[in-house]
């Protein structure tokens, strides 16, 4: 039996099922805390008593959930500690106090205050709506703390093994070992949530949005393979241990080139210097894009320019003589930075984010810029890039270019994530010396799928022709004008689909780090000519499959 997913990852792995305990707290006779549990309904005689009880559980899951994050780096150190906002959220525990006055008891209140800011995550889609797995983890959290119930453990097992779940939290990913776990598979789910964004950078293959995931019994030997997104329920033949991807006979650490010695820069994406520092350990050529809203997190007034330029300056220590790209602040959606406020949108990822909020609070940006400028003065050889994000048009690009050049910024550019700055490449590309296609957001936007919505994920394909020709157009507007172009996603971190990047024109790439070898070992097995041909087939394809099977064959 071979089940479908999304795949994370490039590789294969081979072995026994072991299945994640469900994570709904349950009452001493094993039902559920929820819907017509008794212990979830039964009124609290003492409201005060039972909200102070209720606010000290809050307290508790904030504080575990800090200390967990500070016990990790990078993207789980960032996820964990949102959770640990997300449990110390004002809003909420207003929301949880008036339920408990109307009488609710402080559990079931809990999960009704948390289970309606769930709904509210996931009628706004797009990454707010990946939030609401990690919201639920946390509320789930909570209530086992007042119940004295422990959290339930990943599979203990001698052998290596084969995770299957319902769905994964951050803080559960987080918690995943490499060493044991040999490849993840779960229900729900997809390809850019933030257990996907842990799973890959802890080079475990996944397959996410598997209907039949619970299907699947303890002890069933299993192959996944994330290349394909497939789950072989079944196989005919299997070792006790991952089958491991190929790497080119150059070793991990080679300068990123076709078979006939084309360059192709192979660049990291970073949240802060640590990541950047093992970046460099894995062989990055540079850093493609540094997310520089993750540099000052849980920050309530803006970081003066002096610690700003600190930070971005050992930034640039990491990788000197080498190509460093920052972007700006990339706030509003689903990331909002408590001193860039908005108001409330319906819908925040077509709302007030990215430059779209920059230019509302310029002082700000102007900052950053300084800062920016001055490190790359402080550090002996960095070559700094500056770039701004969610440019919709030509006029964005040079507003902000010329905000950039003021401040003293010498390379700048923008990110290309809407349909709008492709087809408009040629303009949008003139004032600035460079651009980057983000393939998470020009993908969702394209067509018109809500990432995190598992009836279309289908759609939330980059290998779709729609996005190929919209990335093919800009890699021509680039070549034409002589001015560099990247992508940097996901997308790029996929051996195959980074072969038909090149084949369309892309000169270089940006990818979490650890897939670096793989996209090196595939670029190294072909020539320019045969990415071009690869490419090629994949535009003139009718879907993202066709696309997908015709570049591979």
């Amino acid at each position: 039996m071979r089940l479908s997913g999304f795949g994370v990852g490039s590789g294969t792995a081979l072995g026994p099922v072991r299945r994640l305990a469900p994570s709904v707290p349950t009452d001493s006779a094993g039902e559920a805390i929820a819907g017509d549990a008794p212990a979830a309904h039964t009124p609290a005689s003492d409201p005060t008593a039972e909200l102070a009880r209720t606010r000290a559980a809050l307290q508790a899951t904030a504080a575990q959930l800090a200390q967990r994050a500070d016990e990790q780096t990078g993207a789980a150190c960032d996820l964990l500690r949102a959770e640990s906002r997300m449990a110390a959220d004002p809003s909420l525990l207003d929301d949880v106090a008036a339920r408990i006055a109307a009488g609710s008891s402080g559990q079931q209140a809990v999960l009704d205050a948390f289970g309606a800011f769930q709904q509210a995550l996931r009628a706004q889609g797009g990454r707010m709506a990946e939030r609401a797995v990690d919201l639920a983890d946390v509320a789930r959290r909570v209530v086992r703390t007042m119940t004295g119930m422990p959290d339930p453990a990943l599979p203990v097992s001698q052998a290596p093994y084969v995770l299957v779940a319902d769905d994964l939290s951050a803080a559960d990913a987080a918690a995943l070992d490499p060493a044991s776990v040999l490849a993840i598979i779960t229900r729900d789910g997809g390809p850019t949530s933030h257990a996907a964004i842990l799973a890959r950078a802890r080079s475990i293959p996944a397959i996410f949005g598997v209907p039949e995931a619970m299907r699947l019994t303890d002890g069933q030997i299993v192959l996944a393979d994330a290349e394909h997104g497939s789950v072989d329920a079944d196989p005919r033949s299997h070792t006790s241990h991952p089958v491991a991807p190929g790497r080119s006979a150059a070793g991990p650490f080679a300068p990123g080139a076709t078979a006939d010695g084309v360059r192709v820069p192979l660049l990291a994406i970073v949240g802060d210097p640590q990541d950047a520092a093992r970046a460099a350990a894995l062989g990055a050529e540079g850093v493609g894009l540094v997310r520089s809203e993750y540099l000052f997190p849980d920050r309530d007034e803006a970081p003066s320019v002096d610690e700003q330029t600190a930070r971005y300056t050992a930034l640039l220590d990491t990788f000197p003589g080498r190509s460093v790209v920052v972007r700006v602040l990339d706030a509003g959606g689903d990331k909002p930075v408590s001193y860039l406020p908005r108001r409330p949108e319906r819908n925040p990822a077509l709302g007030l984010r990215g430059i779209r909020l920059l230019r509302r609070h310029e002082p700000v940006l102007r900052d950053q810029l300084t800062a920016l400028a001055r490190a790359a003065a402080a550090s002996a050889s960095a070559d700094l890039w500056v770039i701004a994000p969610m440019v919709t048009e030509a006029e964005e690009a040079d507003w902000f270019a010329a905000l950039a050049r003021r401040a003293g910024v010498r390379r700048v550019g923008v990110m290309v994530e809407v349909p709008s700055a492709a087809l408009l490449a040629e303009q949008v590309i003139a004032p600035v010396d460079f651009v980057s296609i983000g393939t998470n957001d020009l993908t969702q936007y394209t067509l018109a799928a809500d990432r995190t919505l598992g009836a279309v994920g289908h759609l939330q394909d980059p290998w779709h022709p729609a996005v190929l020709r919209l990335i093919a157009g800009v890699a021509r507007a680039g070549a034409a004008a002589g001015k560099p172009v990247g992508v940097c996603g996901e997308a790029a971190a996929d051996p195959d689909f980074a072969v038909v990047l090149v084949g369309l024109g892309v000169p270089s790439l940006s990818m979490t780090p650890v897939a670096l070898a793989d996209v090196r070992a595939s670029l190294a097995a072909v020539t320019l000519d045969e990415a071009r041909g690869r490419a090629r087939r994949a535009l003139a394809a009718g879907s993202a499959a066709a696309a997908r099977a015709v570049a591979r064959d």
